[in-house]
């Protein structure tokens, strides 16, 4: 799975380790239950960190550093969703903030800087939902997430009574 979300194999197999483990576990115990090499581990944990995913600690009496996941599901939801934004969304709405600086210079550069200004309303919008979403409770997100098809059904009723009372006002 975690070679479908961007990240090498070896870190998706620690992850998963980590994930299902009931307790932190020490970078060697990871590498004899996986078969991986000690550096290669110990890259793959940078990595997790870089993320966001992992959590170093220690043990009373133990110097060696132990990792372990976030508490919930949704706390690791909102790792994987910040840490995308901040290498996937914010570079590209920086790039389209940048290139709707430049007049257009033809009818076709016109043409294209309306193309990316849409495109980055777009990603605004939707960066700003993720601040939103980012505040809300696991509660509350599990609430909108199951709304699901039910939003859109409200929508349409809305359209629908637009319409209508439109039309009896004409």
């Amino acid at each position: 799975m975690g070679s479908r979300w961007g990240i090498n194999r070896t870190v998706g197999q620690i992850y998963a380790l980590l994930l299902v483990s009931e307790n932190p576990l020490h970078a060697d115990d990871i590498g004899d239950t996986l078969g991986i090499s000690r550096s290669n581990v110990s890259i793959s944990l940078k990595e997790l960190e870089a993320w966001q995913l992992v959590r170093r600690t220690r043990k009373l009496g133990d110097r060696r550093e132990y990792y372990g996941t976030l508490g919930s599901v949704w706390d690791i939801f909102k790792a994987v969703a910040a840490e995308r934004r901040r290498r996937e969304v914010e570079p590209t709405l920086s790039m389209l903030r940048q290139a709707l600086l430049e007049p257009a210079a033809s009818t076709s550069e016109h043409y294209a800087l309306e193309r990316m200004r849409e495109m980055y309303e777009l990603a605004e919008l939707a960066n700003n939902w993720f601040d939103e979403l980012q505040r809300l409770s696991p509660e509350s997100l599990l609430q909108l997430m199951r709304l699901g098809s039910k939003v859109q059904k409200l929508l349409t009723l809305k359209e629908r009574t637009v319409v209508a009372l439109n039309g009896m006002g004409g």
